[in-house]
């Protein structure tokens, strides 16, 4: 006759490997991952920025050797 699914859980070794868990250790653990987290978030946020920065800044420098160009007309695309 086969086992019903209960029958085939092994109650015994997951009691055992709960028993294992600690808790505080548990705790910082978590705490460590979402701080990492959070960090690794500043980091790409950052990076976004100066990008955006550096980006920024390239333009207004092309910009303005476009106006002071001779020959250029301003307004002119």
């Amino acid at each position: 006759m086969a086992a019903t699914w209960v029958e085939r859980v092994p109650v015994d070794q997951i009691s055992k490997q709960a028993r294992e868990v600690r808790f505080w250790r548990t705790v910082a653990t978590v705490l460590a991952g979402l701080l990492w987290g959070l960090g690794w978030c500043a980091a790409k946020a950052c990076a976004l920025v100066w990008l955006a920065l550096a980006w920024a800044v390239t333009a207004v420098r092309v910009g303005w050797a476009d106006a002071r160009r001779p020959g250029r007309e301003s307004g002119a695309g």
